[in-house]
């Protein structure tokens, strides 16, 4: 009896993962999403406002001024493709900001909802409003391919048995909430996004360089700014967005890989269409 009630109870999850799975955007890729995105997305709100109250905005306003604007351009070309697709519900309850940091770390990231923080230290190596596209592109796509909600849904059957999150919350609230922060790197005084597997890393590449094609931003950008990280000179200090973002070889030539099905996005974005 106590190995039939443990079988039905395996089918059951197995239905349950089974009716919660997704797909990412334009990549088509099934995914498992556990997790309402609403909840996601209150998370990550507490979270955002925690770190903004606790660091210092940029007054570089020229560099400010460059991270809102590649940050709009590519967030209003999500929400037209999604729309067009008849997919906007999707962002239904994205609320997009975009926020330069005076912090020297090479970083950034995008919390689920739209809210987008760049560090300075990544400056440097964007060096242009393309550049920055490239960075915004990436992280964007981490947030619309829901790379979050799946590492956390992975950690709820994994640690939770596949317990639903309202469950969660209520009966086991501090590994529910270790579960998200360990999805999305969130510490109590450094947020960083942890390392991605390598499947989410080339997805996020893959979807960031259409993101930015379809905000005319040349995807050609993404190679050159990837090749300035991977050479740049940090010595021991290795900064967070690049240890957490390895840049070889490998990456950069499925980067190129990828480029032609970018460049058809650039070109029809250039035409109006």
């Amino acid at each position: 009896m106590k190995k039939l009630t443990k079988s039905l109870l395996a089918i059951l999850l197995c239905v349950v993962i089974f009716e919660s799975c997704s797909t990412v955007p334009i990549i088509g890729r099934k995914q498992l999403s556990l997790l309402p995105e609403s909840s996601m997305i209150q998370m990550g709100l507490t979270d955002y406002q925690a770190f903004m109250k606790g660091n210092k905005v940029s007054a570089d306003q020229k560099a400010t001024q460059m991270v809102q604007t590649s940050g709009s351009r590519i967030a209003a070309a999500v929400n037209k493709f999604l729309k067009d697709n008849g997919k906007a519900s999707q962002i239904a309850n994205y609320q997009w900001e975009f926020n330069l940091v005076a912090d020297a770390t090479a970083n950034a990231w995008c919390m689920p909802g739209g809210k987008v923080v760049v560090y300075e230290g990544i400056l440097p190596y964007t060096i242009s409003e393309a550049g920055l596209a490239v960075v915004m592109g990436h992280e964007i796509a981490h947030a619309l391919a829901h790379h979050g909600n799946e590492r956390m849904s992975d950690g709820l059957v994994q640690e939770l048995g596949g317990m639903a999150l309202s469950k969660a919350i209520e009966s086991k609230p501090e590994a529910t909430r270790k579960i998200f922060q360990q999805a999305y790197g969130i510490g109590s005084q450094l947020a960083f996004i942890l390392p991605y597997s390598r499947l989410h890393e080339n997805e996020a590449d893959r979807l960031g360089l259409i993101l930015m094609a379809m905000a005319k931003y040349d995807p050609n950008e993404a190679v050159a700014f990837w090749e300035r990280m991977s050479k740049s000179d940090t010595g021991n200090k290795i900064t967070a967005w690049l240890s957490t973002h390895p840049c070889d070889e490998d990456r950069i030539a499925s980067l190129k890989k990828n480029l032609p099905e970018a460049l058809k996005y650039y070109r029809l974005a250039l035409a109006g269409k």
